[in-house]
């Protein structure tokens, strides 16, 4: 598998090697070794979530407090989805400006994204499955949410989608700016801390 970094630091994008014979399509969807040559350390898988989705369903900008957060492994199963990697870390070089990529049933591909980074993505067919590796079990007390439409993030949606689909929690979330008053978001140097420190 061929796994690069994406402009955001702590996130990548991992393309698979895919193998096709007349019986279908073999590859490794996840390897922890290979993935710790960039970022240092093995992911821990210990819960995957999986969610299916209409065609113009945004989910997220979601993070969770560090430590411990919670780092993320996403591709798509079925369908196809744009995801965005945010920025939010205060302190950060690149905070408040996100990568997107494409992940379909196709490339295959996926996308790791550190402890401390906003996560959403929109579902761009229907019944698109995107399935998460966490390495962290989920915390509601030390879960948040950024608005996915906050203008000052300004995500790319496609252009046929006027008026995506969003949860009322995720509607309700605050903007970037009210999260960075409330003390919500995470420091970067602590986000970079805790990743050290699972170097051992």
């Amino acid at each position: 598998m061929n796994i690069e970094p994406l402009k955001i630091e702590g996130a990548w994008v991992v393309t698979p090697r895919q193998f096709p014979d007349d019986r279908g399509v073999f590859m490794e969807g996840f390897r922890a070794d290979h993935l710790a040559e960039h970022t240092g350390h093995q992911m821990q898988v210990v819960q995957t979530n999986i969610s299916v989705s209409c065609a113009g369903t945004v989910r997220g900008i979601h993070y969770a407090d560090v430590p411990p957060s919670q780092a993320k492994y996403i591709t798509a199963t079925t369908g196809a989805l744009i995801d965005y990697i945010v920025d939010i870390r205060v302190g950060s070089p690149t905070y408040g400006q996100f990568d997107s990529v494409l992940l379909d049933a196709d490339t295959r591909r996926a996308v790791y994204l550190s402890e401390g980074l906003g996560h959403a993505f929109c579902a761009l067919q229907d019944n698109t499955t995107a399935v998460y590796l966490c390495s962290a079990v989920y915390n509601p007390q030390r879960e948040h949410g950024i608005h996915p439409l906050d203008p000052t993030i300004a995500l790319t949606l496609p252009d046929d989608i006027d008026a995506p689909t969003l949860s009322p929690k995720d509607a309700a979330a605050p903007t970037l700016a009210e999260a960075a008053e409330q003390g919500l978001l995470p420091r970067y140097e602590d986000c970079l801390h805790f990743r050290n420190s699972l170097r051992g």
